[in-house]
């Protein structure tokens, strides 16, 4: 369990420490996975620029659309790894665990499934049904 039972609880120095060490953990783990994901991309590119002779429109067009997946990788893995830097400077703040919408702690189920979150699961889908 990443918190206490309650979250709007006091937390021990053990707790946090152990919370700093699970979303260090997975920052880590996505930088990694982001430096991978740009070594693949390079790769690409080289195979892009060495491989040309010969391609018609289709083949033009794979090159492309695997480029442009290889990039909304990189955003992806980047995005992710923003919000796990965001959730552990949230911790040192000590607002880890409280809506930044509402500022009510947020529900520990949620913070074990999504460890990154900064919202209450209703100030969630409020945001959600303002942008649809």
């Amino acid at each position: 369990m990443l918190v206490h039972d309650t979250v709007g609880t006091s937390r021990s120095q053990a707790e946090i420490d152990q919370i700093r060490q699970s979303l260090q953990a997975r920052y880590d783990e996505l930088s990694a996975e982001y430096e991978q994901a740009v070594l693949q991309s390079q790769v690409l590119r080289l195979v892009e620029v060495g491989d040309t002779a010969g391609d018609d429109q289709a083949d033009s067009g794979t090159k492309t659309a695997e480029r442009d997946t290889a990039q909304s990788l990189l955003r992806t893995i980047l995005d992710r790894r923003a919000q796990y830097e965001h959730a552990l400077t949230r911790l040192d703040e000590g607002t880890y665990g409280y809506c930044e919408g509402c500022s009510s702690p947020i529900p520990v189920e949620r913070l074990e499934i999504f460890p990154s979150a900064t919202t209450c699961v209703s100030c969630k889908q409020t945001r959600e049904r303002r942008a649809a």
